[in-house]
């Protein structure tokens, strides 16, 4: 080896041990994000528009329908509150996280395998990690969307008592980038259609009893301590405290649960695509 091809072998060398994360992140994640932008405003913005009804036609037929029937609930501190005030923001917490896996799954899922853009992408200067950040952005906007747009609809209807109800906004933005983080992960390893549907399954039951239609204390011990293991519910006891305006040192350790997810959840996602696309 000549002198000159020596020397350049040392900067190469010394460059990438300057840059612990070479090959992995370029710092250009905006790119992955502009064309997901583009691609939303083209194909897909009523789909994104039909997710934001959803938690607001189940609060209507739930909270006021059921509500009337119902009657007064007792809420985080146990004050009485109106059935529609206790579960909206349960609501909320399950718009964040359709919203998020919606995007960090099935859209993900497509790209990866039928599309093959993520292959296309890091054929380029980006990362596994740039492409990572880029898809889980564009799903926390797609959860920020819909929170800020259920809380209006929870202030027109006056469920909305107290201001610090508005930190509900950025926690479900907190919640949307550890479902995003985490589905993202999870999708990388899925190979078929039909596995994409045990998202589903997790999904509805994890739904249905996260505390988001009546308190935990109904189940049984045993019942209650898996509950109070599944995202979901850390999500609605989060924004329902916020919602009451209830603060409390247990909100931290629901939102280091989401940290762990989210640091998983992108660990996870950039380690299987460099596996899948960089062998």
């Amino acid at each position: 080896m000549s002198a000159v091809q020596t020397s350049q072998a040392q900067l190469r060398e010394g460059s990438t041990r300057r840059r612990p994360l070479a090959g992995l992140y370029s710092g250009n994640a905006r790119a992955v994000i502009s064309r997901g932008l583009m691609a939303t405003k083209s194909t897909n913005a009523l789909v994104m528009l039909s997710g934001f009804f959803e938690p607001v036609l189940f609060l209507l037929s739930m909270g006021i329908g059921l509500g009337a029937l119902v009657g007064s609930v007792a809420g985080p501190d146990g004050a009485p509150i109106s059935y529609a005030a206790y579960i909206a923001p349960a609501l909320l917490a399950t718009s964040a996280m359709n919203g998020a896996v919606y995007d960090s799954t099935w859209n993900v899922f497509f790209k990866m395998n039928f599309a093959k853009l993520y292959q296309g992408m890091l054929y380029t200067s980006l990362g596994p990690l740039d492409v990572a950040l880029g898809e889980i952005f564009l799903a926390l906007l797609r959860g920020l969307l819909y929170a800020t747009g259920f809380t209006a609809v929870m202030g027109m209807m006056g469920l909305i008592t107290t201001p610090w109800a508005l930190l509900m906004i950025p926690a479900s933005v907190v919640i949307a980038f550890g479902f995003a983080s985490f589905g993202m992960a999870i999708t990388s390893f899925m190979k078929t259609f039909q596995q994409m549907d045990w998202i589903n399954f997790v999904m509805l039951p994890m739904f249905l009893f996260s505390a988001t239609f009546y308190p935990l204390t109904v189940y049984p011990g045993p019942i209650q301590w898996l509950i109070q293991a599944m995202p979901l519910w850390h999500g609605v006891e989060l924004l329902r405290g916020l919602s009451a305006g209830i603060l409390s040192l247990g909100m931290l350790g629901h939102v280091a649960y989401y940290a762990v997810m989210i640091v998983l959840g992108l660990v996870l996602t950039t380690a299987r695509l460099r596996k899948l696309f960089l062998k």
